[in-house]
Order: structure tokens, then sequence, then C-alpha cells
């Protein structure tokens, strides 16, 4: 390894202490999406310190933030998410991202001015419901990004994870109110639309592609039982392994959503909560530094020919996949078999594996960064691809896409 790697790893090692800290801190206050404040404030507080440039607010959202240092014509952009689960906290583990990340940018910032960088956090807010990301990027807040890295922690390390497309979705019935005993044949049941929705939704799970998933819940289903419900809401999730697939599964969808509707006699409306997660498009070349990286730490990551069999979900950071080289590698804790969205998770999120995990991530994270760096053929590629992306940035997928809004 070249001695300016090894600059940034001292780099890293000196403030693992604050690193691990900032983890702890973060997991005992769990905030939800966009309302991360206390969250930004520790984790700016600690770049500053280091004398990082913070500008909190950045896409008119009030827990986003970047943090800049250095001056370099390669921008490496470093993703810190930092919500929190409702009722189970840090159970996907955010807290360790956010740590690594600014530990990665500690690393990296000791070797910018030799490696010609500048080195840019980007505090992503709403990761688990929102898409903070996607909002930043049409922004504009990931234009000048060259890479963008982030890490997760997982059950194992698998660098070459897989996710899927995601259409986050409210389904709300409107029908007529009515006494459920006395005047039933008055009213017009939003319960029932949506109970036959659920049903036509069952019945097309046998016939879905591979890859694509469906599951909700019931938000609201009434006011009383003597009451006909006049309102009803589903929140559903619709999942597949890429937008022409999420795009099929979206107007089959459709057709249960409105079946409800039809036999009762009620209206329905379907809109989307949250922006449309992209699947994620690693860069092979930065996820091989990366693979290279976390090796050499001494840490076993699973074999590329099992890698990405089981999705770990959806992120947002799946759209930046789609607009700039990106990776975003999972690095195991101890769960002791539970998986991430588990409470028992969240839990393992503030252990001793979990603490390592931060200074591994952070390491790893800021070598694969100085690796592409130096390396001179693949600078320049990285800077002409920027250059070519300037003005010309993709289209995120328009709500309508997925189901129609009526």
């Amino acid at each position: 390894m070249a001695e300016i790697e090894k600059r940034a790893d001292r780099a890293v090692r000196a403030v693992a202490g604050d690193l691990v800290e900032l983890s702890h801190s973060l997991h005992a206050e769990p905030e939800l999406a966009f309302a991360e404040h206390r969250s930004v404030s520790k984790i700016t507080d600690l770049l500053d310190d280091h004398g990082f440039i913070i500008d909190v607010g950045v896409a008119d959202l009030p827990t986003a933030f970047t943090a800049t240092y250095g001056s370099g014509d390669l921008v490496v952009g470093l993703c810190a998410e930092y919500d929190a689960l409702p009722g189970i906290g840090h159970a996907c583990g955010h807290n360790v991202i956010a740590a690594a990340a600014v530990g990665a940018a500690r690393g990296l910032a000791e070797i910018a001015d030799e490696l010609g960088i500048t080195v840019l956090v980007l505090g992503t807010p709403a990761e688990e419901t929102g898409g903070g990301k996607i909002a930043m990027a049409e922004a504009g807040v990931f234009d000048s990004v060259a890479m963008a890295l982030m890490v997760h922690p997982g059950t194992a390390d698998e660098v070459a994870c897989s996710s899927l497309a995601l259409a986050d979705l409210a389904i709300r019935y409107t029908g007529v109110e009515s006494h459920a005993s006395a005047a039933p044949e008055r009213g017009r049941n939003a319960a029932d639309a949506a109970t036959i929705a659920q049903v036509s939704l069952g019945l097309l799970r046998q016939h879905l592609r591979r890859g694509q998933q469906l599951h909700g819940m019931i938000s609201v289903g009434g006011t009383a039982p003597n009451v006909v419900a006049g309102h009803s809401e589903l929140l559903y999730y619709l999942r597949a392994r890429d937008e022409a697939s999420l795009l099929d599964l979206g107007e089959r969808a459709e057709g249960c959503f409105a079946a409800g509707a039809i036999a009762t006699g009620c209206t329905h409306e379907v809109s989307t909560v949250s922006p449309t997660y992209l699947e994620l498009r690693h860069d092979p070349r930065l996820l091989g530094a990366y693979r290279d990286a976390i090796t050499d730490l001494g840490r076993e990551v699973l074999p590329p020919s099992v890698e990405g069999v089981r999705p770990l979900g959806s992120t947002d950071m799946g759209n930046i996949s789609h607009m700039l080289p990106s990776i975003h590698p999972l690095i195991g804790i101890d769960s002791d078999g539970a998986r991430t969205h588990e409470v028992e998770f969240a839990a393992a999120a503030a252990s001793a594996s979990a603490d390592q995990a931060v200074v591994d991530g952070a390491i790893a994270l800021a070598r694969t960064a100085a690796t592409a760096a130096l390396d001179g053929r693949w600078r320049d590629e990285l800077l002409e691809a920027h250059e070519r992306r300037i003005g010309q940035r993709p289209q995120m997928m328009s709500k309508s896409q997925i189901v129609g809004n009526r």
C-alpha cells in the first residue's frame, strides 16, 4: 500500500474513539425521516472540528447537509445516512453509516492536497422513507460529485450487494358513511374496498415475475364497528428487480386497487408517498478497489458467486448509482442471526463488532477513493465522465410512471 494511503489509515485510526462515540450517540437518540436535527448537529460538529466547511439545509431540506474539505478537481462524495425506523430505532444501522462516512472523510482530508481531490460529505436524510438523496440530486447537490461512496452494515461483508426498485404508495378509498345496523343500505363501505383490493393483490402474487414483491398494511380502516366506513387507506410497497419490471408490477397492482372501488361503489386515489427508488448499479472498478481494501483489513467477504442473491431491500442510493459511479457495499456486524429492520439488529448496531465496522468501513472507503485518484487514467476517465454529465442530469422516474394518480 502506498505511503499516502497509510497516512489516511492513520488519520482514521487517530479519531476512532470519536467515530465510535458518534455512532453510539446517534444510536442512543434515533430520529425519524426529515426530523434528524440532533443527528445532523452531532455529525456536523465533528466535521467542523476537523476543518470542514458546513452547509446545513441544502436542497431546502432542513436535515440535509454538505461538508467540504479541499479544492481539487476530483470531487469524492461520501454519503452519510442517519434516519431511524419507527419503534425500533437504528435497526438498519444508519449510525454506523454516518460514522464511517465521517471517518473516511477525515482520512481523505489528510491527503486531499496530494490527491488533488475535494472531499464532500453528503448528509442525506430520510433514506428509510422520503428519498432524501433523490431530492438532493434533483436540486443539483450531487452535480459536482465524480464518485459516490458509502458502506452499510449487514449480517456479512457483501461487496456487490443488490437492491430492488421500489414504489411507495398510498391508496385511499372514499365511500359513504351510514349506520351499520339501522341503514346499512345507505352506506358504501370503504373498508370493504380495501379488503377486496388486498384479496386481489393476494391472488396476483402467484403470477408475479421473479424479483417482484408487494407488501403493505391497512393504515385507516374506519372509525367504529357500527358505522359503515366512509374512508380507508392502504400503504403498499411494490418492488422489482429493475425499473421496467416495476412499471409492469405497477400496472397490474393498479387494477387490484381499482377493483376494490368498483366492487363497492367507492372512489379511490393512488398517490406516491416517497419518490421511486431505483435498483443499485455498482461501479465495478470502485467495487474492486473496495474489495481489495476491505480484505486487506482482514475481513472475509462473501464470494462473488453468492453476492446479491438476497436483495437488501431498497435504497435511494440506487438513484444516485444511476447518475454517477457509486458503491454501496455491506459490512458485516455480529447480529446473532438477526437481519436489518429487526429489533435485535438495532442492539447489534451499537456492539463492539459494529464499532469495528465503523473504523474498517471508513478506512476501506478512504482507500477506495485514494486508489481511484492515484490512478492517472482512471482519474481522467472519472473527470471526463463528470464533464459529460454536466447539463445532462438524468431525469428521475416520475410518480405517474408507476401508478396513475387519480
